[in-house]
This record gives C-alpha cells, structure tokens and sequence, in this order.
C-alpha cells in the first residue's frame, strides 16, 4: 500500500505548528515585533464600556458610556444619520519624575464608539453629561416610536 505521509510524522507536524503558533502570540503579546523592544500595553487604544436603553414609561432614551479618567473637554459627540458617534482620547499624565512600574494596566490613547439610535429619538433634544467618570446622554423618545400593547378582542360568535 502506498502512504504520502507516516501518521507519526503528519500528527508531530500538527503539534509542532501549534507550538509555533502559541509561541508567536505569546511574543505579539508581550513583546513589539522588533525583538527585544517591550510593548506597553498603557499606549493600545481602548474601547469604553456602554450600556443604552429606552424608559417605555418616561419615553426616554437613555445611554452611559464608561470614561474615567477622561476630560469631559476631550470628548466629542456627533449624530448623523441615525448613528452616535462618541470619541475622544484619554491622556497619559506624565510626572517631572522618573518613576519604575511595577504594574501597569491603565490603557491610554483614541477611542471612538458608533452606535445606532433607535427610531424616534428626538435629536434636537439630546442631553449630555459628564457625572464621575461616566457620560450620560438622554433625549426623548416620541410617542408613535414606542412600542405599544395592542389588545386581543374576543371573537363573537354568530349565532346559528
């Protein structure tokens, strides 16, 4: 019978692409392409956080985005064409001092959020604060976008 490849050799092949694999992301994680140049994970762009919802009874939209540690001044809200768009940059605060981390998780740099606005949520009337870190943005919502309870009537029966 003829064989292309020993089994032996085609699943130690296998193994040894995934050894090779783990090993490549492992240094993409710790380490900048160019061998021997440490990454900082404190200069990666981050994703804020974002919870939004509609209130039926208050008929309201409303929207938190997660910020802290960002200046309200460098925060930039647009809409257009159904679409919120968030962004802005959280800075690194450099000190005079030379300092050595030892451990340094704060992500810094741009971030851009692009969320789609429910139908009927009045523009012009959209709100925005900054509370502890957290922006809160919330507009009106009119009546006829609001989902509503439709009531099942009974069939009436004829009589015979």
């Amino acid at each position: 019978m003829f064989r292309l490849t020993e089994p032996e050799n085609f699943y130690r092949g296998m193994f040894d692409f995934r050894q090779n694999f783990d090993e490549i992301f492992n240094r993409l994680l710790t380490e900048w392409p160019v061998k021997g140049e440490k990454k900082l994970l404190g200069t990666v762009p981050f994703t804020p956080v974002v919870e939004a919802w509609i209130e039926p009874d208050a008929k309201k939209f409303f929207l938190k985005v997660a910020v802290p540690g960002v200046d309200p001044k460098d925060v930039k809200i647009s809409v257009q064409e159904k679409m919120l768009t968030i962004s802005g940059e959280r800075k690194f605060a450099k000190t005079d001092k030379e300092v050595n981390y030892l451990h340094q998780e704060f992500i810094y740099g741009n971030f851009e959020r692009v969320l789609p606005l429910p139908e009927g949520v009045d523009i012009d009337k959209m709100v925005a604060e900054f509370n502890h870190g957290v922006l809160e943005i919330h507009a009106p919502i009119l009546t006829a976008a609001l989902p509503r309870k439709i009531e099942i009537k009974p069939l009436l029966k004829k009589a015979a």
